[in-house]
């Protein structure tokens, strides 16, 4: 590892490791999301179809703002997902697809989700399962090395993808929710450089959980967690409090752990309030020698209801019968 610059952005590269000696990687590897609360399908595909109708989100994350390093500039992430449920049916399904850019690599993951959901008592348990591809690139002209090496290249860039796959189960009793869920089970490895540079994907688990709280004069306060660990060797958590009016306006606070602070506010728009803009401005607090000291994140997301047909019978008459 000596052979790498200092980038220390939000993680070190996937591709964190010697310049002719692979290496294994603990350190985070997902995205981070500070509104991970309105997530969930990201972290859990427990999710899928877990809330009725139709359910659309699009998300910009700017890590570390203006930060520019000898390896490129900070992390870039977009995350967009969609999911939804089959008609008389305990099903759901849902979409994610997820780039996330930091410095010389860039990294795609898409997941087809797939969702059950069954009263249990006074609430519903959910178990999901996800399948789909994590694409890898790394972009060698932009990956400076303080040692380079013949083995390689200079310039260029070489993509690999591999399969992905992940678990995930939820409780929710209306004023609580716990979750679990497991992502990259299957650990795929990449190999850049006919074998020069080589790194895995390591599994990450995630615990989160939730309190719905509903108080006088239409407001709700929603306390909430999330425990992250990667193979189990390391952990990190957040933890945030979210207060709403009249399902309209919420704002709230965040911390994650040695890291960073956080304010997120959020607006709900049309009649139905089914569209919603959401913001979050994290000051970084931990690290900021190799860092900057804030971050953006921006979410849309629309929930289109499920539209019931329901057939009135007709009156019909006739001479000698009336219906």
């Amino acid at each position: 590892m000596d052979k790498l610059t200092n980038f220390s952005l939000r993680f070190l590269p996937i591709f964190l490791l010697a310049a002719t000696l692979s290496a294994k990687v603990t350190a985070q590897q997902d995205a981070q999301f500070t509104q991970y609360m309105n997530n969930g399908l990201f972290y859990n595909p427990a999710f899928a179809g877990k809330e009725k109708g139709y359910n659309f989100s699009a998300l910009h994350r700017t890590q570390w703002a203006n930060y520019s390093g000898a390896n490129g500039p900070a992390p870039i992430t977009q995350l967009l997902t969609a999911s939804g449920s089959l008609d008389n049916t305990n099903l759901g399904y849902g979409l994610s697809f997820v780039n996330d850019n930091i410095g010389p690599t860039t990294n795609q993951e898409i997941n087809l989700s797939l969702g059950y959901h069954l009263r249990l008592r006074r609430g519903v348990l959910s178990l999901g399962a996800s399948g789909g591809v994590f694409s890898s690139t790394l972009k060698y002209d932009e990956w400076n090395l303080v040692n380079p090496d013949r083995a390689v290249p200079a310039g260029g860039r070489e993509t690999q993808m591999n399969f992905n796959v992940g678990f995930g189960a939820i409780y929710d009793q209306r004023n609580f929710y716990v979750g679990i869920s497991s992502r990259h089970l299957n650990e795929p490895g990449f190999d850049f450089g006919e074998g020069a540079i080589g790194n895995q994907l390591r599994n990450h688990s995630y615990l989160n959980a939730g309190y719905r709280i509903r108080t006088f004069a239409f407001w709700t306060f929603e306390p909430s967690f999330l425990l992250k660990t990667v193979s189990f060797n390391n952990f990190s958590y957040d933890l945030s409090v979210i207060a709403t009016h009249n399902q309209k306006v919420s704002a709230g606070l965040a911390y994650r752990g040695e890291e960073s602070v956080s304010l997120l506010v959020g607006y709900s728009l049309l009649r139905d309030n089914s569209l919603r803009i959401g913001y979050a401005f994290d000051l970084v607090v931990g690290g900021l020698e190799a860092k900057s000291p804030t971050s953006h994140e921006f979410m849309l997301t629309y929930n289109l209801p499920q539209v019931s047909r329901e057939f009135q019978r007709a009156i019909q008459r006739t001479p000698r019968y009336r219906f």
